[in-house]
C-alpha cells in the first residue's frame, strides 16, 4: 500500500488512468503504437532502388566515383555488383551516368573503333573490330523481351589465301533469360540466323546457344531438325486431317455425334539417289552424229597389181563372171556395163543387205566396201560414222517428313429418332467412308486404313473426384483454413497479450481505489481524533479558566450560577 501512495504521490497522472474507460485506454495503446511506427519510418532514411546491377569492378569503380562527385548517396549490395540509390534520383542518375557513357560493359559497340588510339597495331583494330561486333549483336539479342542479358563470343579465324587451311568461324551466345520466361524453337533458331547473318561465312549451323542454366538451346551439328519439331510435324498433320474430317461430318450428323483419330507415319530419313541410265540408239536416220569420215578410190583404164608376190602375180586376172551366171540381188543398182555401181551395198555372206548407217549405227561403228569397177579398173569406197550415246544422269534429294501412312478411325453416333436411337443405314455409313477418305486425301498404294463405325455413344460423363479431390473445394478449404489461422493467431496474441495488459491495468485501477479508500478513510479517522482532541483540550482549558475565576472573583462566578438555576427553573 504504501509502495502504491508513493508512486501515486510521485506520479499523479496514475490517479486519473483509474478514472479513464477501457475503450479509451486501448485507444491511447494504439495511437502510441501507431505514432512509433511513424516515427520509425521517418527516421528510417529515404528508399532505395537498384540503379545498376551485374557490374564488372571496372564498371563499379567508374560509377561510384562519378555518384561521389555528383553528391548522390549510394549503397552497395550483392558483393559489391550492384549499386542501389535514393528512389526518388534513379532515373536522373541513369541519365547524367549514360551521358558519361557509364556503363561502359553493357553499351561495347562499334564506338569503341572511335576510341582507337594512333599507331594501333593490325591485331588491335582486328580485336577492337570483334569486340564491336560481339557487343552490337549482343545489344540486338538484348531486345527480345524474354531476354535480360546476352553475350556473344566470336571465333573468327584468320584470312588465308590456302584453301586447305581455311577454317569456317563459330560463334557461342549465352542468355541469361527473365525469371519465369523461356524461348521457343523459333525464337532460338532466329538467334541464331542474327548472328550468322551479321558475320561473313558463319554458318547457322556453328551458333550455338546456351541459357544461364547452362542448357543448350541450338541441336546439335548432325541432328537436323530436332525431335520436338518431329512431334509438331506429325501433331499438324494429324489435327489437320482430323479438323478436315469434322468439318464435313458435323454438318451431316451434328455437331457432337462424331469422334475422329488420325495416326500418321512420317518418314524423316533423309536420302539422296543418283542414277545413270544409257538407252538404245534412235531410230535410224534420227541419231545424233558424233564425228564422219569417207574415203572412195576409183581406177579406170589400167591393171593394178595384183595377188602374192611371185610369179602369180604376173598372170592376168580371171575372166568376170557374167550376171547371167550370178544374179543381182534387188536393191543393187548396176551400170551400162551391167556391173554395180561404185558405192552400192553389196549382199554379206548370207545374201543379205546391210541396213542403211551399216556398222556405224554404234557409237565408233564404221562400214567399208570394195567394188570391181570390171575389167579395165577398180572401185573402193570406205565410211566411218560415230553416234552419240544416249545417256540420263537423275540426282534426286528426298525431302526430310514424307508423309508414309495414314490411319483414320471414324465413330460415329446413332441417329435420335423420335426420342429413341437408331443406327444409320448401312448407304449412308458407306457415303461417310467415301466423305473420310476423300476429306484425309487417301491413297490406296500407300497404305492408308480407314475404318468408320456407327455406334451409340455414352452419356455418362467423366467420373467426378470425391469433393475432398475437388481443386475448386480444395481451393475453398485452403483460404478457409489460412482466415482460420490468422483468427486463430490473433485470439492467440488477445489472450497472450492484449487480456493481460488489460487485466493488469484494471488491478493496477482496483489497486489505487482501494489506496484512495483507505486513505480517504485514515484522513477521516485522523480528524476525528484530532477533533476529539482538540474538544477535550478546549473543556480542560474552559474548566481551568473557570477554576481560575473562580478563585479570583467568587461573587461573579455566584451570579453565573445563580443565573443558570433560575433558567434552568423557568425552563
Amino acid at each position: 500500500m504504501s509502495r502504491m501512495a508513493e508512486l501515486t504521490a510521485r506520479f499523479p497522472a496514475l490517479e486519473k488512468l483509474g478514472s479513464v474507460s477501457r475503450s479509451v485506454q486501448l485507444g491511447a495503446v494504439a495511437a502510441a503504437i501507431a505514432l512509433l511506427a511513424i516515427a520509425a519510418l521517418w527516421f528510417r532514411g529515404p528508399d532505395y532502388k537498384v540503379l545498376f546491377s551485374n557490374l564488372q569492378d571496372r564498371d563499379g569503380g567508374a560509377i561510384i566515383t562519378a555518384l561521389a562527385q555528383m553528391n548522390v548517396p549510394y549503397q552497395l549490395t550483392e558483393n559489391g555488383t550492384a549499386i542501389l540509390v535514393p528512389a526518388e534520383k534513379v532515373h536522373e542518375t541513369r541519365l547524367q551516368l549514360a551521358q558519361q557513357g557509364l556503363p561502359r560493359s553493357g553499351e561495347a559497340g562499334f564506338e569503341i573503333i572511335d576510341q582507337t588510339r594512333f599507331g594501333a597495331s593490325q591485331f588491335t583494330e582486328q580485336v577492337n573490330f570483334q569486340r564491336a561486333l560481339e557487343g552490337e549483336l549482343a545489344s540486338s539479342i538484348q531486345a527480345l523481351n524474354a531476354v535480360q542479358h546476352a553475350r556473344v563470343h566470336l571465333a573468327l579465324p584468320r584470312e588465308t589465301l590456302f584453301v586447305r587451311d581455311r577454317q569456317p568461324p563459330s560463334a557461342s551466345v549465352l542468355l541469361t533469360l527473365y525469371p519465369g520466361r523461356m524461348l521457343s524453337e523459333a525464337q532460338v533458331s532466329a538467334i541464331s540466323w542474327l548472328v550468322s547473318s551479321s558475320v561473313p561465312n558463319l554458318a547457322a549451323d556453328n551458333v550455338s546457344v546456351v541459357d544461364q542454366n547452362g542448357r543448350l538451346l541450338t541441336a546439335p551439328a548432325g541432328t537436323g531438325n530436332g525431335d520436338s519439331a518431329r512431334r509438331d510435324l506429325v501433331s499438324e498433320i494429324e489435327t489437320r486431317t482430323v479438323q478436315r474430317i469434322l468439318t464435313l461430318l458435323n454438318p451431316i450428323v451434328g455437331t457432337g455425334n462424331v469422334r475422329a483419330q488420325v495416326s500418321a507415319d512420317v518418314d524423316f530419313a533423309q536420302r539422296e539417289q543418283t542414277s545413270e541410265v544409257y538407252r538404245p540408239n534412235q531410230l535410224p536416220g534420227q541419231a545424233a552424229v558424233r564425228s564422219q569420215q569417207t574415203s572412195s578410190s576409183l581406177q579406170n583404164g589400167g591393171q593394178a597389181p595384183e595377188g602374192v608376190p611371185g610369179a602369180l602375180t604376173n598372170q592376168p586376172p580371171p575372166d568376170p563372171v557374167a550376171p547371167i551366171n550370178q544374179p543381182v540381188p534387188e536393191g543393187v543398182q548396176l551400170g551400162p556395163d551391167g556391173q554395180p555401181l561404185p558405192g552400192a551395198a553389196l549382199p554379206d555372206a548370207a545374201g543379205a543387205l546391210p541396213a542403211p548407217g551399216g556398222a556405224g549405227a554404234a557409237a565408233g561403228g564404221a562400214q567399208a566396201a570394195a567394188v570391181p569397177l570390171g575389167p579395165q579398173g577398180h572401185a573402193r569406197n570406205d565410211a566411218t560414222i560415230n553416234y552419240e550415246v544416249d545417256r540420263t544422269i537423275s540426282h534426286v534429294k528426298d525431302a526430310i517428313g514424307q508423309l508414309r501412312r495414314l490411319s483414320v478411325a471414324v465413330v460415329v453416333n446413332y441417329r435420335d429418332v423420335d426420342g429413341e436411337p437408331q443406327p444409320l443405314p448401312d448407304e449412308e455409313i458407306q457415303k461417310i467412308d467415301e466423305l473420310v477418305k476423300q476429306a484425309m486425301g487417301y491413297v490406296p498404294d500407300r497404305g492408308d486404313s480407314v475404318s468408320v463405325v456407327n455406334s451409340l455413344f455414352s452419356e455418362e460423363g467423366p467420373r467426378e473426384p470425391p469433393f475432398w479431390q475437388n481443386p475448386a473445394y480444395i481451393d475453398h478449404a485452403l483460404q478457409l483454413l489460412k482466415y482460420i489461422l490468422i483468427i486463430a493467431a490473433a485470439i492467440l496474441l488477445w489472450r497472450g497479450l492484449g487480456r493481460p495488459i488489460l487485466d493488469n491495468m484494471a488491478e493496477a485501477k482496483e489497486k489505487l481505489e482501494q489506496e484512495a479508500q483507505e486513505l480517504e478513510d485514515n484522513r477521516a479517522a485522523m480528524e476525528a481524533a484530532e477533533r476529539r482532541a482538540s474538544e477535550m483540550t478546549r473543556y480542560q482549558e474552559n474548566l481551568a479558566t473557570a477554576r481560575t475565576m473562580a478563585t479570583k472573583d467568587p461573587r461573579a462566578v455566584a451570579m453565573v450560577l445563580r443565573s443558570w438555576l433560575e433558567k434552568k427553573n423557568v425552563n
